[in-house]
């Protein structure tokens, strides 16, 4: 659903515009160094990119879902790690108060996320529970009016920048499933909380992650969200649903990124007296790759419009974040060999996206999460 064509063409424009001449220079910089300019994360919050999807009644900028993943398809034509600076307070980070917070939760948190003032990170995951989300051991036990929380999570985006968390806590020790797993926003300088040290990734430097450690962490009962004990993992499932589109149309925009590196590659490079664009072997992966993102686009656009009509999405997600994340890996793949030896070489750059984007595969729930969740929901939707 797009509300105002002219008003959201300003915006992809001014994003396609910053992307050209201040994401994409900077691209072999942030690798080098691991960290992104501090001038680019200014640029950033001006813009309004950390209020994407928050209301403008809190200072954001209320884009639709259909917005967001044109929005996304702008920004990430250049290196991943740029979306992920604001990827955890746009989506996983605060969609859990947006949805399930009390009206106070949402005015005392959610103008200052939009600005970018704070940074929100999702503490879902721990060294034992990934994939099985509701397996979580990280406690949280209520004390007066406060619950203590002891426990670590693992993998955690931008935790250290983090200005709060938005933390998956067991609060009823004899559930052990989902249903005893509950959401809290957690102020990131409470004493108790720890980092590990940041994580040396496959990829994507620049977007960091690492351990939280709660050792008897106390959170106010005010801050569980909703003020409902046992709803966390419902809460999860909306934002991940959420998120899922929203990393498809990530990998789409990046996909769409190297297919260009590939292509432009093709028609300079020369063997046998000839581009090598004019070899069908390589036209054959230049034309395979086009295809595949071409779907993978309609896809993560008929989800987003069906989310927008508010009808169930939840398999339309999953199908979109699957297909997408595969085809980017595919497209990465065809991309590196186009380019040949040069391919291998760190100079190129496309090596780099090579190794950002095997990530898409795994987070937000891996591929074999998203084929068990439409397979799932393709024999209950039978019965």
């Amino acid at each position: 659903m797009i509300r105002d064509q002219e008003t959201l063409n300003v915006l992809l424009d001014n994003i396609a515009r910053f992307v050209r001449e201040r994401l994409v220079p900077n691209e072999e910089l942030v690798a080098e160094t691991d960290e992104i300019p501090a001038d680019i994360v200014d640029d950033m919050k001006a813009m309004g990119l950390f209020g994407l999807t928050i209301p403008e009644q809190f200072g954001g900028l209320q884009l639709t879902m259909e917005e967001e993943v044109l929005a996304v398809f702008e920004l990430c034509r250049a290196s991943p790690v740029f979306r992920s600076l604001i990827g955890t307070t746009v989506g996983i980070g605060s969609q859990g108060i947006l949805f399930d917070g009390t009206p106070e939760q949402q005015e005392k948190y959610l103008p200052r996320l939009a600005t970018g003032e704070l940074m929100a990170s999702f503490a879902l995951t721990e060294p034992e529970a990934g994939s099985d989300a509701a397996s979580l051991r990280t406690s949280a036990i209520l004390d007066g009016d406060h619950y203590v929380v002891n426990g670590t999570k693992r993998f955690i985006t931008n935790a250290p920048q983090a200005g709060i968390f938005t933390l998956m806590a067991r609060t009823n020790p004899a559930d052990k499933g989902a249903g005893g797993v509950s959401a809290f926003i957690v102020d990131a300088e409470t004493p108790g909380i720890s980092f590990g040290k940041r994580d040396k990734k496959m990829g994507q430097k620049g977007a960091h992650t690492c351990d939280v450690i709660f050792d008897n962490v106390r959170v106010p009962a005010a801050n569980l969200i909703g003020l409902k004990e046992g709803q966390g993992f419902k809460t999860a499932m909306k934002v991940l649903e959420k998120g899922r589109i929203h990393i498809a149309a990530v990998c789409v925009a990046v996909a769409e990124r190297m297919l260009d590196m590939a292509l432009n590659y093709a028609v300079e490079r020369k063997q046998f007296g000839q581009a090598i664009a004019n070899f069908q072997l390589v036209q054959a992966m230049l034309a395979d790759s086009k295809a595949e993102i071409y779907a993978a686009r309609c896809m993560v656009l008929d989800a987003a419009r069906r989310r927008d009509d508010k009808l169930p999405v939840s398999t339309e997600a999953s199908c979109a974040k699957m297909f997408a994340s595969e085809m980017c890996g595919r497209v990465a793949d065809r991309a590196v060999q186009i380019f040949g030896g040069a391919g291998y070489m760190s100079e190129y750059g496309i090596e780099r996206f090579y190794r950002d984007v095997r990530l898409f595969r795994i987070y937000e729930g891996t591929t074999q999460i998203q084929q068990t969740v439409i397979a799932r929901n393709m024999v209950r939707e039978l019965r």
